[in-house]
């Protein structure tokens, strides 16, 4: 049981909601008026069924009258989620670490419409591991390495070392090739929250990212590259290759659409997070790590 009152469940740790001071007659009133996307059918059952409870494990029942100032945690469920048909792989684990390939298309952690489907859930399903949590994000649509930690006490010092760019990251990505551009570059710019908000963009000012772009391989007009983040801003990697006119293939964000196309399964993004390597800060170990997973071949790119 979690300090919280809630185990996990089928791999997923409770939601939590803070509350406000406020006039609402009962916690059933508030949650209604809150969360209008969620039935009030949906709210009552999770409280029917006990899967809601305060901060101190008090369940939390239809008729409880409104109390500011406390935290309310309790499961969300989807009515249908669909299936990510690709699998990750377990690349790495010993006391501390956990290293998996994640596939395209799946996310890293739950969020909207994904809860049993993202890597975080699966791992934790399959290894029982109920404390595993994800050291860094690589988007839904990018595959690759992803790190995790076994142990809670463990966390920051590894955070830390992507805070401190100590984290030696290298990306593979398909896009067009331009002979006119002078390779290796290093592209720094600005990049802050765009329209709509899940997509980036540069602006001027200050650069807050930068990214060493390297060529691998050219074959015909296209060409593999070698990507290495020095910073990690959201989507930087795609927001860069775009800028430079070289959006990479299957792309559906960058360049901007007025509508952002579904998931096509038979057409990944072709970004691949293939290597780290760090000093690892509990036991001094130098670590290094490399994906599994390939990229379309360039000569059918």
């Amino acid at each position: 049981m979690s300090n919280h009152g809630l185990p996990s469940r089928d791999g997923v740790t409770p939601s939590c909601v803070s509350l406000p001071a406020g006039n609402w007659p009962t916690m059933a009133d508030f949650f209604f008026e809150r969360f209008p996307a969620i039935s009030a059918q949906t709210w009552l059952e999770r409280m029917a069924q006990g899967l809601m409870v305060d901060e101190f494990g008090v369940p939390v029942d239809a008729e409880r009258p409104y109390q500011g100032h406390i935290r309310i945690y309790y499961y969300r469920a989807l009515a249908q989620e669909v299936r990510i048909p690709f699998e990750e792989s377990l690349l790495f684990q010993d006391e501390y670490l956990v290293v998996a390939d994640k596939p395209h298309f799946l996310p890293v952690t739950p969020s909207g419409s994904y809860l049993q489907e993202t890597l975080l859930v699966r791992l934790k399903k399959r290894l029982g591991i109920d404390c595993l949590v994800p050291l860094h994000r690589i988007d839904r649509e990018t595959a690759g390495l992803v790190l995790f930690s076994k142990r809670p006490q463990d966390r920051n010092a590894y955070q830390d070392l992507f805070r401190r760019h100590q984290m030696r990251k290298h990306y593979e990505a398909i896009a067009p090739w331009r002979a006119e551009i002078a390779f290796p570059l290093t592209r720094k710019s600005r990049i802050v929250e765009g329209e709509p908000f899940f997509r980036q963009r540069e602006i001027d000012g200050p650069p807050n990212s930068e990214t060493e772009i390297d060529v691998i391989a050219v074959v015909g007009n296209k060409a593999r590259y070698k990507l290495n983040p020095v910073t990690g801003k959201k989507h930087q990697l795609r927001v860069h290759m775009y800028a430079l006119g070289l959006a990479i293939d299957n792309d559906r964000m960058y360049p901007p659409v007025l509508d952002t196309p579904g998931d096509d399964f038979n057409f990944p993004l072709q970004l691949l997070a293939k290597g780290i390597a760090f000093t690892d800060p509990i036991t001094g170990q130098a670590r290094a790590f490399e994906s599994q997973l390939k990229l379309q071949n360039l000569s059918a790119a």
